[in-house]
């Protein structure tokens, strides 16, 4: 016995239906590809139909929405250096060398600070307010 289906789901809506989950697929294909995402997480698709009738109850109107639910980039974390500027405010500059007081050889090959400023550029005073250490400095 063959069975005949009501709705090709391939051409339901003039073809909406296939149209519109291969959009959301997309959408899913490339958020599992983003390296900043959880490969192994779940994404959903979410394909929903709806139906009106009316009075007469002889005509039925649909509509077609598809949904995707996606997972957001992975946190980026980084710690910030507290201290003081020369006028007593108090400041906040990104920790770039991993370790508090390390100097590191930046992207550009020159060596810098722990907060990324150039030696060159601090011991010159070119660069932005230097931040002031809140422990005591006694001098000898």
């Amino acid at each position: 016995m063959e069975f005949d289906y009501m709705v090709d789901l391939n051409e339901f809506a003039d073809g909406a239906l296939a149209a519109r989950f291969n959009e959301e697929l997309q959408k899913v294909l490339d958020n599992i590809a983003d390296p900043n995402t959880d490969p192994k997480k779940a994404r959903t698709v979410t394909i929903q139909v709806k139906f009106y009738g009316d009075e007469r109850r002889d005509v039925i109107n649909a509509s077609v929405v598809a949904k995707s639910k996606l997972l957001p980039a992975k946190e980026a974390d980084t710690k910030l250096l507290m201290g003081a500027d020369t006028n007593g405010n108090i400041i906040g500059k990104e920790l770039r060398s991993g370790v508090k007081g390390q100097m590191f050889v930046d992207d550009d090959g020159d060596v810098a600070i722990d907060t990324g400023e150039k030696v060159n550029e601090v011991v010159k005073g070119e660069g932005p307010d230097k931040v002031i250490s809140f422990r005591n400095q006694s001098t000898n």
